[in-house]
């Protein structure tokens, strides 16, 4: 289909063509006149091709321009022609899924951390999870607005943004002096109590973490963000002063978790603690999925289970997972494996962060067994921490997760990652790491792509839909 980017393509081309190739006999430039004839041509010719590079640029990435509108915000996957956190150059399918696998470890390793102690959410505390954030939306923060790329997740509370003046921060920055409507949180206001290890210089509330080999420094700030085209005045997020060591993600963090820092607490009556969002596929890096503010426009016919209440650590999505089917036989899974103890944390969670669903190890090696059993392929290879891979074409069986309510039944795409040549089927999940708290069963993003997640607080349930997210 011809566009008008391909029309202007071909005037441009006739355009050099005419200029370069020349359809009449070169003359010397024996006067003034004629130099500058010449000198305004070269330049009208370098415009025209600048004006080519910007028009195929946005025909390649048509989305990365458009407006989010009403309360729908969209989402990008981290490696998008629209992200600039994608990798300076190619990495090969292999590295690719290692360096997924090795941020899962130190995302698992942050989720078990979370159920284990009391809840006591750090602003902040996403940037030792996700070294790179698998999605993310645009925000506007201050007046005027200033546009920031922030990491979506379902698993923390509260939201910050690196600051003009970082020390160790490299992404775009808040310039919190250019904004009218900014102003710093004071140390006597609540919000200042819950921060971990809150300090006060002055009369503003600042605070620091240490986490393994990264450290920062951010003050307590609120300001005008704007999500689509919602306007919440006086937001309360961190505002980060100093970095050190590289655990530190390059963007800020939207924390949709249930907490009291978090968008959902911050905007009730707003959103009234109601949002969806649909996650595009890896294998679709050139769309975008969205996320959807609100009650309005949500799904009508969607299926839902009920959401569980962990007091030592509310602010995860907990949901009661009964079952695993593969193919047509529930396989044989312990019920400890399963059980939701808010005591020792155990359960299973929905988690925007975390690419790859990891279940406890007996849940997990229950159905891989019969996954293997049903491909009927002998020879099995493993890659990272996949350990069911085959160099031959399979015949995949669904798997279905039964929970209190609701099956959700995966297709092929959401169950297996293929190498880019096809030579190489692994099953996209795995046994949830040794070297960490293993009692969480983890329902994360690969799982969850081209299916609308729909989480209704209010009515404590979490709906699920198939749906195409592009």
């Amino acid at each position: 289909m011809r566009d008008n980017h391909s029309h202007k393509h071909t005037q441009y081309s006739t355009y050099i063509n005419r200029h370069t190739l020349g359809h009449t006999k070169p003359s010397k430039p024996n006067s003034t006149s004629q130099l500058k004839s010449r000198a305004m041509a070269m330049r009208t010719l370098l415009f025209s091709l600048a004006l080519l590079c910007i028009s195929l640029v946005h025909c390649l990435n048509p989305k990365c321009e458009t407006s989010d509108q009403g309360s729908t915000l969209q989402v990008f996957h981290v490696y998008s022609p629209c992200s600039p956190f994608r990798p300076s150059k190619p990495l090969s399918w292999e590295e690719s899924i290692l360096q997924m696998q090795t941020e899962d470890q130190t995302r698992l390793q942050f989720l078990s951390s979370l159920v284990a102690r009391r809840s006591v959410v750090p602003i902040a505390s996403g940037r030792q999870i996700i070294q790179s954030p698998t999605y993310i939306v645009r925000a506007k923060i201050g007046t005027p607005p200033q546009t920031l790329l922030m990491a979506m997740d379902t698993s923390n509370d509260a939201a910050w943004v690196p600051c003009t003046g970082c020390v160790g921060c490299s992404s775009t920055l808040f310039a919190s002096a250019r904004s009218t409507t900014y102003k710093p949180v004071g140390c006597g206001a609540p919000q200042c109590k819950q921060v971990p290890n809150p300090t006060c210089g002055g009369s503003a509330c600042s605070f620091n973490l240490t986490y393994g080999s990264s450290s920062i420094a951010a003050d307590l700030s609120q300001d005008t963000v704007t999500l689509a085209t919602d306007p919440i005045p006086g937001y309360t997020f961190g505002c980060i002063q100093k970095t050190t060591g590289n655990s530190m993600p390059p963007q800020g963090l939207l924390g949709l978790g249930r907490g009291s820092l978090s968008l959902l607490s911050q905007t009730q009556n707003l959103y009234q603690s109601t949002f969806s969002y649909c996650l595009p596929s890896f294998k679709s890096l050139n769309f975008s999925g969205s996320l959807r503010l609100g009650p309005v426009a949500q799904p009508k016919r969607i299926k839902y289970t009920p959401l569980l209440r962990n007091p030592r650590r509310s602010s995860l999505y907990y949901v009661n997972l009964q079952a695993i089917r593969v193919g047509r036989t529930i396989v044989n899974i312990p019920p400890s494996a399963l059980a939701f103890n808010p005591t020792t944390g155990s359960g299973t969670i929905f988690d925007s962060g975390t690419v790859f669903t990891r279940l406890v190890a007996p849940a997990y090696i229950a159905m891989r067994d019969e996954f293997r059993r049903r491909v009927k392929v002998p020879t099995v290879t493993s890659l990272g921490g996949f350990d069911t891979c085959y160099n031959v074409p399979i015949v995949a069986p669904t798997i279905t997760f039964i929970f209190a309510g609701m099956n959700v039944t995966l297709p092929p795409d959401n169950i297996l990652i293929h190498s880019t040549a096809g030579s190489t089927t692994c099953l996209a999940m795995a046994a949830a790491p040794d070297n960490v708290n293993s009692v969480l069963n983890v329902i994360a993003n690969m799982q969850q792509q081209n299916h609308r997640l729909l989480f209704d607080v209010p009515n404590s349930r979490l709906g699920v839909a198939r749906e195409l997210c592009t």
